[in-house]
């Protein structure tokens, strides 16, 4: 196979191009190493390859690198790929942009001394291949980024895999009415006296990126499990204000669109609300 270097990024990562038209990012020490755009590799200098195989999956990456450091686009894209290859865990291609975006805001978090363990339920019982998938996803963050993150970790990103996870079993009617979900939330986070600060902004930008695919995930709802609604009542005992705001929300989508949204979706909103009024100072526990 003929890889020919569309774009290097530093001199163990870049992007090739493939015999068949498809492009895929590429890891490998020293593999780029007086190296320019256009020349082939040295197929054995490979380590890791990740494959963009669709026109979405691109234009994903190219996404990300506006805003994120290519080594946590490649964690990302190594955790994905071991979810696919070693569970075959189906998922939204979005999971791409949310998960590098939250592994960047860890690392962030972790580097400023500003970590928090998180405060997610456990559900491992519920989501076995969810939460071996994010343990491994937890290893291959501290390896790569040089990090020291918590076990806690692993329930932050088993939530992204759970929430993206598209394995067909519901079949919905296609969203076809377009809404614009942040400015009706940001309504809604107004009347409740929330607004974007300098204190809030990494978690209300990172609810507002969860926004942005949600007609996807409309699309792809699962129901409700017991399990499910046992969790969200277990949020709105320790965290009643900022769950009340979520189900404000959903009833204004309700209204709107004539669609329910489960409970998976309502854990992930409370958890966006709760971090950006604790960031902000607004701490609704109790």
């Amino acid at each position: 196979m003929q890889l020919t270097i569309k774009q290097i990024f530093n001199n163990n990562t870049v992007i090739v191009n493939l015999n068949d038209d498809q492009q895929a990012i590429v890891k490998g020490k020293g593999i780029a190493f007086n190296k320019s755009k256009g020349n082939f590799l040295d197929s054995q200098k490979i380590e890791k390859i990740f494959y963009l195989d669709t026109v979405d999956s691109q234009k994903n990456l190219y996404f990300l690198l506006k805003d994120i450091p290519i080594d946590v686009v490649t964690t990302t894209y190594e955790i994905v790929d071991y979810a696919k290859k070693k569970f075959n865990y189906p998922v939204m291609d979005y999971v791409y942009i949310t998960l590098s975006d939250h592994i960047y805001g860890v690392y962030q978090r972790y580097q400023s001394n500003q970590y928090q363990a998180s405060q997610i339920p456990d559900m491992s019982d519920a989501y076995i291949d969810e939460y071996l998938i994010a343990s491994k996803g937890l290893n291959i963050i501290n390896h790569n980024l040089n990090i020291d993150l918590p076990d806690s970790e692993i329930k932050n990103l088993a939530l992204h895999f759970i929430n993206a996870k598209n394995d067909g079993t519901v079949q919905r009617s296609k969203v076809k009415r377009t809404v614009d979900f942040n400015k009706l939330i940001q309504t809604v986070l107004v009347r409740n006296n929330i607004f974007r600060s300098r204190g809030n902004s990494n978690y209300y930008d990172r609810f507002m990126i969860h926004l942005q695919y949600l007609t996807e995930r409309l699309n792809n709802m699962s129901d409700d499990t017991s399990f499910d609604r046992k969790i969200e009542l277990e949020m709105e005992q320790n965290y009643p204000g900022s769950t009340d705001i979520a189900r404000q929300i959903f009833r204004e989508i309700k209204q709107l669109m004539g669609i329910e949204l489960n409970s998976q979706e309502m854990l992930y909103f409370i958890i966006h609300i709760q971090r950006i009024t604790q960031e902000d100072g607004l701490n609704q526990k109790g």
